[in-house]
């Protein structure tokens, strides 16, 4: 399946996402290729977590831009462990029974923004659909951690859906205020049975709908995959939904297959419908966009936030 000028598919690409487990990986074009990470920044990076037992996704979702964040000390700290109460079929973290949380998994987050001189920082986390409270509770704790013992780095969250759990979970976390609230939605609705099924798209619109309602002060942030066999009017309308959530910053990346056992890539979208894919978004209100076959959700986390804070900015200043 190939991909058309602007991005259009041809008729026919939706149906190769049901690929079924197993099948072979494409090979990945040049414009997606990556270095080994092999420098001493990596190695710095993966010993400070380990020693203060924690995860990153970089690690466990095998990012390709591990090398040149890892590089630069830049990391995206996953807590509540590392087993997912979750099976979607593009994501490489494992699945199972997850462990007690760990208490000293805030201080511990704190002390690598410290180590680290970190500016601005990422928390994501597994779904835990285990807890009460899907985890939130963990999160705000994390985040008052982090105002305590590095109040100038500002902080970005990567949340899961909370779906079935109570309001007052995710308002917890609002109340904390970190500076970007981030939830993913991943793909178009119509792929949601096949690549995220234990989600339902309206419900993860609505939790950043609710964020930005609750404190409008606070950026929100989602992405989503492309190659999946999306069609471009689907992504189209995916861009439509989120200005209706009045939701501030999207990023858009190429979806690639872990593991013969995840979704086959359908096809792999050229930098220039990525590039053609963030103009549109652009005339459509985002602040800011993130869009190119590398992009992932905390991919330039920090510059990103910079842009987008200034962009605000200058969009009140018109305002007054």
């Amino acid at each position: 399946m190939t991909v058309e000028k602007g991005g259009r598919r041809r008729y026919g690409a939706a149906m190769a996402s049901n690929a079924p487990q197993g099948a072979p990986r494409t090979r990945k074009p040049d414009w997606i290729r990556v270095k080994a990470p092999t420098s001493h920044g990596v190695s710095e990076t993966r010993r400070l977590m380990r020693d203060l037992n924690l995860h990153t996704v970089c690690e466990e979702a095998a990012c390709p831009n591990i090398g040149e964040c890892w590089t630069k000390k830049h990391a995206t700290v996953m807590i509540l462990g590392d087993t997912c109460t979750r099976a979607c079929a593009f994501c490489n973290i494992k699945t199972g029974m997850p462990r007690a949380v760990d208490p000293l998994e805030p201080e511990h987050v704190a002390r690598v923004a410290v180590t680290m001189g970190l500016s601005h920082i990422v928390i994501t986390s597994v779904d835990r659909d285990d807890l009460p409270d899907g985890g939130a509770s963990q999160f705000v704790k994390v985040i008052e951690a982090l105002r305590r013992d590095a109040p100038q780095t500002t902080i970005e969250i990567l949340t899961p859906d909370f779906r079935n759990k109570p309001m007052a979970a995710v308002e917890a976390i609002i109340a904390a205020r970190p500076d970007v609230y981030n939830h993913n939605l991943e793909t178009v609705p119509r792929l949601y049975p096949t690549i995220r099924p234990g989600a339902r798209y309206y419900a993860s619109l609505r939790l950043l709908e609710s964020v930005k309602r609750m404190d409008p002060s606070i950026f929100t942030k989602s992405g989503i995959m492309l190659g999946l066999g999306e069609e471009r009017m689907e992504v189209h309308q995916v861009m439509d939904d989120m200005r209706s959530a009045d939701i501030d910053f999207l990023t858009m990346g190429q979806y690639l297959q872990p593991t013969p056992r995840h979704a086959k890539v359908v096809d792999f979208v050229t930098p220039d419908a990525f590039a053609a894919y963030a103009q549109i978004a652009r005339a459509k209100g985002f602040l800011q966009v993130a869009s190119s076959p590398l992009t992932r959700s905390s991919y330039h986390a920090g510059e990103d936030f910079a842009q987008m804070r200034a962009a605000r900015a200058a969009q009140l200043a018109k305002i007054g």
